[in-house]
């Protein structure tokens, strides 16, 4: 973002009740942060934007939530003020415009606002997704236009890979680029695309070696499509069992033209850019799976507080109490994993190994917890009327979106043999 903007996300922290510091401070904090060691503690900085997402989330989503979910809305007024507050787009390098934050202060924010919204929070966190690729992979040309342009107004994208015969199995995509002249011609189908008709453009992998046997890392290329391009068919929203604000569509792109300037790095590069953008973006998805899990264990605890039976509140009985003592121990270890998958990044490392174990045991525990808050609350707990058949509904996607659990388990046992051997 330009330096206006800087200048008024860190007016708007302040006038939240939170001290601002300057950019060079806050970089100097990190580089401090970063080689001092073990440390549980967040620098200045991270703790603004910690409270700011916090306020955020209490204050302005958790009151429109639930009507968000009912109606299945695209929560436009929240996401512009989310961008207002510098709390979108945070990885978008300073060079472009943006706050250049790293991926560990993405899960301080994206945890916060996931214990408002996972609806909201994926909105959301599917630009970073969509950014990715161009952060990782785009040449200054390409970050300036298409990065920069999303600090300048709160502008969506998305990441368009996922396939109806292709989840999971990356390498079964179907959508072919043939190159014509300096374009290249795009005809598929891409599925369950988050922000799929909200995007202003998508990261998009397609075949453009029609070798099928051509191995993965040289038969796919990257491209940048701008969503308002000639032959994009924008399919209907779907409704589904939970996050239902979030925008997830059904596009086809027929004979698409997209010029050579638009692919990242070359022809071929396709297959390892958009894998390497979820060692990037798995950290806060599970941050994101956090944040509902902390939300479980709130309610669930504020409940047994308040209900009482056999003359005393719920919460004195063993049976109860020793839930919420496996709820809070889940929710303190799957925040651990997010924290370290990103602070991995945050100095350099590959981070796969530690991406996954995040990813799937964030995934799995938020699972746990919405179900276990829903039994605290016994017949209440199956109610609409109260807040964890909500959390309920959306947490079963973290499971699912991103690499599914068994994909995550298959990347960390093959990871972990890799490292045994060596």
């Amino acid at each position: 973002m330009s330096a206006l903007r800087v200048t008024r996300v860190l007016q708007s922290i302040a006038q939240c009740g939170w001290r601002s510091q300057s950019s060079q401070a806050a970089e100097a904090a990190h580089h401090i942060k970063s080689g001092a060691g073990f440390s549980f503690e967040l620098s200045d900085e991270q703790r603004e934007f910690q409270a700011t997402a916090r306020k955020f989330a209490r204050e302005e989503i958790i009151p429109v939530a639930a009507q968000y979910d009912k109606t299945g809305e695209y929560p436009v007024p929240l996401i512009k003020r989310a961008w207002e507050l510098g709390l979108m787009n945070s990885h978008i390098p300073e060079s472009c415009g943006g706050l250049g934050l790293g991926t560990f202060e993405a899960c301080l924010i994206t945890e916060e606002l996931a214990y408002g919204c996972t609806g909201v929070q994926t909105a959301i966190e599917a630009n970073s997704l969509g950014q990715m690729p161009v952060i990782i992979a785009g040449n200054e040309q390409q970050q300036k236009k298409y990065l920069g342009r999303m600090t300048e107004e709160p502008l969506m994208c998305a990441y368009c890979v996922t396939e109806p015969g292709a989840g999971s199995d990356v390498a079964g995509i179907k959508t072919r680029a043939e190159k014509k002249g300096d374009e290249y011609v795009i005809n598929g189908q891409k599925m369950w695309i988050t922000n799929g008709g909200k995007a202003n453009w998508y990261f998009l992998l397609a075949r453009s070696n029609p070798d099928l046997k051509a191995p993965a890392n040289k038969a796919f290329t990257g491209f940048i499509v701008e969503a308002d391009s000639p032959g994009i068919q924008i399919g209907r929203k779907e409704m589904n069992m939970g996050q239902r604000c979030s925008d997830t569509r059904g596009i086809v792109f027929e004979d698409v033209r997209v010029p050579k300037e638009n692919v990242l790095i070359a022809e071929g590069a396709g297959f390892k850019i958009a894998m390497g953008a979820f060692d990037k973006t798995r950290p806060p998805v599970a941050a994101g799976a956090v944040g509902l899990a902390q939300r479980a264990l709130d309610e669930a605890t504020k409940y047994a507080l308040e209900r009482k039976t056999f003359g005393k509140p719920i919460i004195e009985h063993q049976a109860v109490s020793f839930m919420l003592a496996e709820m809070a121990m889940k929710v303190e270890l799957a925040r651990l994993a997010s924290q370290r998958a990103a602070w991995e990044i945050d100095v350099g490392r590959r981070n796969t190994y530690f991406a996954s174990i995040a990813k799937a045991f964030a995934g799995d525990i938020a699972n746990q917890l919405a179900s276990d808050a829903v039994q605290i609350f016994g017949g209440n707990g199956f109610n609409s009327e109260y807040p964890v058949e909500k959390l309920m509904r959306d947490a079963k996607i973290y499971q699912i979106y991103e690499g599914t659990a068994q994909i995550q388990r298959l990347i960390i046992a093959r990871e972990h043999v890799a490292k045994f051997k060596s």
